[in-house]
């Protein structure tokens, strides 16, 4: 063991102290003490050694522990740096700095420091992959120590399987943020989204993630492109989010009817390509407007003073020629943006840095963060849908009927919602199930991949949307169907979705000559239920040339619980009211 470091040295004052047991004489006891004796010889040797060797290296004194995590990307590098500079002994006080270097997922990192669940091991110094963290963290505590400089660079680019680029050429054009917009928007279905899928990792997980939200968001806001469409790539990209970016990168390969492209780091896809070796390698894409970079900072955490002066000298030794010689070897560029042969411009790599775009201030960084967990909210929602005798009536110049109209909307925005919906169908008009009943709980609320009775919930309800019929002699009974409806929504409130009821009709009002709930009354008894702790609010979409009559009133049935109402011109602008009111997620219950 001569020569070797004791394990417990790094724990510094971290060791547990045991008061020594006794011990019987005779038995295994003497056997082992020879053995005992001998192990303690070896480990003073291995002291004196590490002294000696010290010492001939310009340091002398008792070993200065210096723990610090890395992101798991960077951390092999960092090791390396460490193992070099520990071997050259670097005085610190009155004893030497040695550096151990362990991995620790920045999420997980952040997590813990924020004091929100993460388990985070004793460090002295942290180097996540982005300073976006420590923004965060500062931003709730301005007590977390302030990221020092930045260690490497990776840039945040787009990427697909070679196979694959053609394809994205021939839909998107060059690589961009305003292109994957349009093909991630869930309303343009008519748009590149129908050849192209994109994948988004959890910006709530991943520093690349958050960073290509920034990118896409500031780009989006630059160009003049509209909120609604941003917000409509948010939510479809919410669905597709894979968990790290390594799996993102290993799901390129799989085949589908649409060409795969994600977001990843620069150094994230030369990894994958040296490690895996895919038959078919993944292929960087450098945003055309320019891209955010990893920046790995190094964040000196510990207060002991000669810990401080070992983050301190490491934190130098990272800005060495020789410590940017290994990083730039595992893929990563320098701060100034300088690549290794890693990125020397093969296998779509390019040796020139991309254009860096202007790093978010901390306000807009908590918005957009506050924004994508609001989007990432299920849906649970109820739509009534009426089926009085109006319905039948027809829609000049459309050849539709009124029923017909509004059916072929609801059809139109089921499209819109993800298979993890939870939705529910009734039917209203006066009487429509028994003598004073005015609605029909035709689908209960649920998720719609959920089987009932051998038919999935979701293609029930286009069942019943396609054969539906109004009923001649029935007239509206709105307000009793609606009380009911968000009572029993109320009740069944549910925390992790946004809770809706969504009424379709052609606007003719509530009609309902046996008396029932009044206009007055129903908006005194959504007032009185709303709960903006637990909101539950109403959309109304019309469609007919009775609906604008009807529009003060429907607007203040939707403003009473924090909603909308709309007058739907033709069917498709119901994919407008889909991104207006996943605009309301994000602002709800104070729009």
């Amino acid at each position: 063991m001569g020569g070797r470091h004791r394990t417990d040295e790094l724990d510094d004052d971290y060791n547990s102290h045991r008061a020594p047991t006794r011990r019987r004489r005779g038995g295994p006891g003497r056997l082992l003490a020879p053995l005992v004796g001998s192990v303690a010889l070896a480990v003073l040797l291995g002291v004196a050694a590490f002294a000696i060797v010290s010492r001939d290296r310009g340091c002398s004194g008792d070993r200065v522990a210096l723990r610090v995590t890395a992101s798991p990307d960077i951390q092999p590098a960092v090791s390396r740096i460490a193992q070099g500079f520990n071997k050259a002994g670097h005085r610190v006080g009155d004893g030497c700095a040695v550096v151990t270097v362990t991995k620790g997922v920045s999420a997980t990192v952040a997590s813990g420091l924020a004091g929100s669940g993460g388990r985070v091991g004793a460090m002295d110094a942290w180097i996540p992959d982005s300073s976006l963290w420590v923004t965060g963290l500062r931003a709730k505590n301005p007590q977390v120590p302030a990221p020092g400089p930045s260690t490497a660079h990776s840039p945040i680019v787009m990427v697909a399987a070679g196979s694959v680029i053609p394809s994205l050429r021939k839909n998107l054009g060059e690589a961009s943020w305003v292109g994957m917009i349009s093909a991630a928007n869930v309303a343009n279905v008519d748009g590149p989204g129908r050849k192209v899928r994109v994948l988004a990792l959890d910006p709530s997980l991943n520093a690349a993630g958050l960073g290509a939200l920034l990118a896409a968001s500031g780009v989006a806001n630059a160009s003049g492109i509209g909120q609604e469409e941003l917000v409509g790539a948010l939510k479809a990209l919410s669905g597709s989010t894979a968990r790290d970016q390594d799996a993102l990168l290993a799901s390129l390969g799989v085949k589908g009817t649409r060409a795969p492209v994600g977001i990843a780091s620069e150094q994230a896809v030369w990894a994958f390509n040296s490690a895996r070796r895919p038959k078919v390698p993944a292929v960087p894409l450098y945003p055309a407007e320019g891209t955010l970079n990893l920046d790995y900072p190094m964040v000196i955490t510990t207060r002991n003073t000669a810990a401080r002066g070992a983050a301190e000298a490491f934190q130098k030794e990272l800005g060495t020629e020789a410590a940017r010689k290994i990083l730039r070897a595992e893929g990563f560029r320098t701060p100034d943006g300088q690549g290794g042969t890693a990125v020397a411009g093969t296998g779509g790599f390019q040796a020139e840095a991309p254009k860096t775009l202007e790093t978010p201030d901390a306000a807009t960084v908590a918005r957009l963060s506050q924004s994508w967990s609001r989007l990432n909210l299920g849906t649970r929602l109820v739509t009534l849908l009426d089926v009085s005798g109006t319905m039948a009536l027809p829609v000049p110049g459309t050849g539709l009927t009124r029923m017909q109209a509004i059916t072929k909307i609801a059809v139109e925005g089921m499209r819109l919602f993800p298979v993890k919906s939870e939705i529910g169908f009734w039917e209203f008009s006066t009487h429509l199930d028994r003598q004073g009943l005015d609605y029909r709980e035709t689908v209960p609320v649920g998720p719609l991949t959920e089987n009932l009775d051998g038919v999935l919930r979701r293609d029930l309800i286009n069942q019943r949307l396609a054969t539906i019929r109004a009923k001649a002699t029935g007239d509206t009974g709105l307000n009793d169907t609606l009380a009911a409806a968000y009572r029993q929504m109320t009740e069944e409130y549910q925390s992790d979705k946004i809770n809706t009821v969504l009424i379709l009709t052609d606007g003719a009002g509530n009609d309902d000559p046996d008396g029932g709930i009044g206009d007055l009354e129903i908006l005194k008894t959504l007032r009185e239920s709303y709960n903006p702790e637990k909101p539950v609010s109403i959309l109304i979409i019309a469609f007919g040339p009775d609906a604008p009559k009807g529009k003060r009133q429907m607007d203040a049935l939707a403003k009473a619980t924090g909603g909308e109402a709309y007058i739907a011109k033709d069917v498709l602008e119901v994919r407008r009211f889909f991104l207006q009111g996943m605009k309301r997620r994000i602002c709800a219950p104070h729009c």
